[in-house]
């Protein structure tokens, strides 16, 4: 079972812990990652959803729920390690921002990072409850994914993948 630590807007620990699924009030947040990985090419490593989840078959970037004890950066670096069996804890990474989201019942603050990692895609291994293939894709590649309601896309991601923030 997953628990969630609970913030307030200002993303102050609130003290209470809640089991994800339950309901939060809309003044409590729980905290979310983005992980956005680039190799040296200016790909990046996108996946796309298992058929079993939300949005089934979408790709997007790795992210996930901060579980209890983590901050966002942690929790990027496990759901990258989680989803695709490959270690970001040493590569250089951007903090690129913070958001609120408004979810009924499920309030989050979505923090958003960009990793600097090469990998050979052979080396990638997805955790399959969670991801249904992978791949490097270029600017244009997510650019024509997007445009084809196929690429699930969160705050920052203009900014990201089209924008000066991934240098």
């Amino acid at each position: 079972m997953e628990y969630w630590d609970i913030y307030d807007e200002f993303k102050n620990k609130t003290g209470k812990v809640l089991k994800r699924g339950d309901k939060l009030n809309d003044d409590e947040y729980h905290l979310v990652t983005n992980a956005w990985i680039k190799n040296s090419k200016g790909e990046f490593l996108i996946t796309q959803r298992s058929s079993t989840k939300a949005h089934p078959l979408m790709w997007e970037c790795t992210g996930g729920s901060a579980v209890l004890g983590e901050d966002t950066y942690m929790a990027a670096i496990r759901e990258a390690k989680e989803e695709l069996g490959v270690d970001i804890s040493n590569a250089p990474y951007k903090f690129i921002g913070s958001t609120k989201r408004y979810y009924p019942n499920c309030p989050d603050i979505l923090d958003v990072y960009l990793f600097d990692f090469d990998c050979d895609i052979s080396n990638v291994s997805i955790q399959e409850e969670e991801v249904n293939d992978v791949m490097w894709a270029s600017s244009d590649k997510i650019r024509e994914l997007y445009d084809n309601n196929m690429f699930e896309a969160n705050a920052y991601f203009e900014d990201i993948v089209f924008g000066g923030n991934n240098e």
